[in-house]
Parts: structure tokens; sequence; C-alpha cells
């Protein structure tokens, strides 16, 4: 624990250099601080932690234009620039501006980004129906010890690392803007483009200098061998997955909705409300690697979000030391047909993070493994406790440490027909996917479930959070989270550095 926290206060001593003027002793905030003017920028090693993409590694920059101060702590201008790399093989490059006054009167934000991922999560669809074996991807070195493996038995069902793994690059570019209908009521448009490139996972890459040895078993060594099937392999076998959506696609976007906002300030508000409504228009104009064109892809999405934060607790100095804070919302396709890469993609009217993955993981359900629930719709919940513990300056800069319990669930509500998925993709050669199943010589139930209520039980999640900030606006988050079911998650808890609150 001390060495997470030195980490984090480390972390957070940026290079700071500020222009313009400085703040004069009496320009202070609600909170008897001085008040931040001009510009502040902030370089920073972008060290973070997350259980499903490892350990990461890189530099970022935050950086803020306060002007006279006279809205602090909102900024007038954001730039976030960020390149890194995790220990999973996972890559960040990211750019991304926010504003309320580069356009008066509208709020713009732009994001560029390229998420190379050599190894991204599938779980199979829906959810529980999708069984989870821990110990075909789980390997230890405690295996090459043959009494070890006579022992835990469980070692010999082992077949490799990435099992519940493939190959998937994402390049999201988008602009999105709002305007002001009626005071708090806003308006919501904005266009973008989402690029999913697709592959089986790269085996000889992910080797690197280790060889499979035909001669030894799987359990036996940490190469991963090169012609095991993974999970993704039999699901385009099987006829889950179709030949013009298993090499990804390009996907341009429209969106348009509407937003309430009555936060006291959009980064770890204490009292308000947001909600918004809005639609998704996907089209799909080709696929990657010179496939057919999915153009059958087209799709329309519903998203509703619901966020409340509640004032519980003032000290003397009318500082909020305790929030409730929640979070509700649905995701559903309403038209069309959406791929199944694209339905792990939580959709958002302002991109402010690096992730949009759902449901599943340090973005969504914290504890989950990542993309454990992949489906063409689906409902979910945050709900915490935030705990401002200190507040204290170091040099100029404003600090905080806080602490958040919380508990997390999602939950289908638009379950694959696997099918009518099996038919279609196989010109019904097989009616059902047990039929498919048998055929490629698996057993089915080591793979699904038969009992149709499994689809629609919620996943649960619970944990805490610690918070360290920056001039309220920069946030340091580190979050346990444990799955109240092991067919989530076979870890006591996953744990995630990251920047910002989750909502």
């Amino acid at each position: 624990m001390k060495k997470y926290l030195l980490l984090c206060l480390v972390a957070l001593m940026p290079l700071t250099l500020l222009a313009k003027r400085q703040p004069k002793p009496q320009e202070v905030d609600s909170l008897g601080r001085k008040i931040k003017t001009g510009w502040n920028f902030g370089i920073l090693p972008s060290v973070a932690y997350d259980a499903d993409y490892g350990f990461q590694g890189g530099v970022l920059s935050n950086i803020y234009y306060y002007g006279d101060g006279s809205q602090y702590p909102e900024y007038i201008h954001s730039l976030y620039i960020e390149a890194a790399y995790t220990t999973k093989h996972h890559g960040i490059f990211r750019f991304n501006y926010d504003s309320k006054y580069l356009i008066p009167g509208y709020r713009l934000t732009l994001d560029a980004t390229y998420l190379p991922d050599a190894m991204c999560d599938f779980y199979g669809f829906n959810g529980f129906q999708s069984k989870y074996n821990y110990n075909w991807h789980n390997w230890s070195k405690k295996a090459s010890d043959p009494q070890y493996v006579v022992d835990h038995p469980e070692y010999t069902e082992y077949r490799t690392r990435v099992f519940y793994k493939y190959k998937r690059d994402l390049i999201r570019v988008a602009g999105d803007i709002e305007g002001t209908i009626y005071k708090d009521l806003k308006w919501n448009a904005g266009l973008g483009v989402l690029g999913y490139l697709i592959d089986d996972c790269d085996i000889k890459m992910l080797n690197g200098k280790n060889e499979y040895d035909p001669a030894k078993q799987n359990w036996e060594q940490k190469a991963l061998r090169p012609d095991e099937e993974l999970l993704y392999d039999k699901y385009k076998t099987w006829g889950l997955i179709g030949n013009e959506e298993k090499k990804g696609g390009w996907h341009p976007y429209l969106r348009g909705g509407i937003t309430f906002d009555t936060r006291d300030k959009r980064q770890g508000p204490n009292r308000g409300i947001y909600t918004d409504l809005f639609f998704t228009y996907s089209a799909a104009f080709n696929a990657a690697y010179g496939q057919q064109a999915a153009a059958g892809y087209n799709h329309l999405q519903l998203n509703f979000t619901f966020r409340h934060y509640v004032p519980c607790f003032k000290d003397k100095n009318g500082i909020d030391r305790i929030t409730f804070a929640y979070r509700l919302g649905i995701q559903n396709l309403i038209a069309g047909r959406s791929p199944f890469y694209m339905n792990n993609y939580m959709n958002t009217l302002f991109i402010q993070r690096v992730y949009y993955e759902g449901l599943g993981g340090g973005n969504s359900v914290r504890g989950m493994m990542a993309n454990r629930i992949l489906a063409n719709g689906f409902a979910f919940a945050n709900i915490e406790f935030r705990f401002r513990i200190v507040n204290f300056d170091i040099g100029r800069q404003h600090f905080f440490v806080g602490l958040n319990p919380f508990f997390d669930l999602g939950i289908i509500t638009q379950p694959y027909n696997l099918d009518d998925l099996v038919q279609l993709h196989t010109n019904g050669t097989y009616t059902t996917l047990q039929e498919s199943v048998a055929a490629s010589g698996e057993n089915y139930s080591d793979y699904f479930t038969t009992d149709p209520k499994d689809v629609y039980r919620p996943h649960m999640t619970a944990g805490i959070g610690l918070k360290i900030g920056m001039n309220e606006n920069f946030v340091l988050s580190a979050d346990w989270g444990m799955p109240i079911d092991r067919q989530d998650n076979q870890k006591l808890a996953n744990f995630y550095v990251k920047m910002g609150f989750l909502f």
C-alpha cells in the first residue's frame, strides 16, 4: 500500500510552468485557495496499471489555460497528449482537446486516438451464457514441477495464455459539439469514424525468444503453441462470427441528442445531475484487410445515462467531505445489425477518456474481466460514496486525497440469438449452435450453459478507490474491484490505476 501511495505522490509532481500573471493573495476561490490563472503545463510519466492491460509506461501532458481565473476551477482550454505502451502489448497514442470558449457559446471536443492491442479480451457472447474456464489460460512456473502438477491436476487443462484473446487495433477520430437550448438543457451533435483492424493473435511476436517445444506438454512451458485454436477461432468455425466481420471494418458515424447538466463542476462534482439521451447511426462503407463491403452492419443505437451527485456532509469550512454518486445507463440496438467488435464499445457524447470498453473492466464494471459482457444491448449501474479525506498544498498546487467505496452492476438487455447467428453465417448448414459445436468435435457444455435465465443474470462487483487530485481537474485514481461471481473473474480482485473519476 505504501509503495502505491508513494508512486501516486511522485506522479503528481509535474514540471509546472505558469505563464501570464500570478494570482494575488486576495484572489481565492470559495474554499479559500488561490485561483489558478494563465497557462498550467503538466508533463508527467504515463505510469499506470490495469489488471486487464498490465503495467503502463510512457509520457503524457495535460495543458490547461485558465485565463484571468474568473471561471476557476473551470478551464478555458484543455489539451491532452499521451503516448504509452503496456506489458500486455496494448498501446495508447492520443490527442484530445476540450473547450467551451473556442467557439463562443459552444463546447467543442476533438479526439484522435490509436489503440493497438495484441491481446484483446474475448470471452464469448451473452455474458454468463458463455462459460469461462480459468484453467484454460492460467499458466504458472510451478507447472514445470511434476509433483506440483500431480497435486494440482487442473494445470493439465491448460491450453494457452491467449485462449480468450484476439488481435484488435482501434483507430478513433471524433469531433463533438454542444450548444444551449435553455439554461442547463443542451443539444449535442457529433461525427467521427471508428476503424477496427482484427486478426488472430500474433503468436510468434508474443513468444519472442521463447519457442514452443512439441516434445513437452502445454502446461510445462510458457511459450504459446502456434496451432492452438483460440475461442475467437472457434466462434468463426461455429458460425457465431461471420466472414464479413471477422477482420473488422471502418465505421463512420453521426450522433445527436440532448443533455441536462446541473453539476457544480465537471471533474469530481459534489452536487447536481447530469443526464443524456442520444442516438448514434453507424455506417459500414468497407471492411478491413480488403474484405467484402460490410453494408449489412449499418445500425442505429440508443443511449441513455443518468448521473446524480448528492452532497451528504460539509465540514465547518464549507468543504464537501462526503458525496453520494451514482450512474445508471443503457445502450440498445434499435435498428440494423451491429458487428460483434462494436458491441463492447460504450457510446458517449464527449470523448473524455482513453477507453470506452464495456461491459467489464476498469472503465465500466470494476473488478469484472474486460469485455465479459458482449451482446447487442446492455444496462449498467455504478454506485459509490466519495470521501474527501484531506486537502493540502505543495508549492502553488492544490491537492486532495479521497476514498471511494463502490458497487458496480451490469446486465444484458438484448442478447444474441446464437442459433440465428449460426444459421445466418453457415447458410443454413446447421440449424442450432449445438449441432455446429458437435460437428467441430467439441463438447457444447464446456462452452455454454443450457439455462436461458443465465443470459439475464446480473454481473456484480464491489470495491474501493483511492483518489489523489491536483487543482480539481487532474485526478489520479486507483481502484480495487472484486467480482461477486467467480465466472466474472477467478482472481480475488482486479486493480486499476487510471486518470480521473469513472463518472
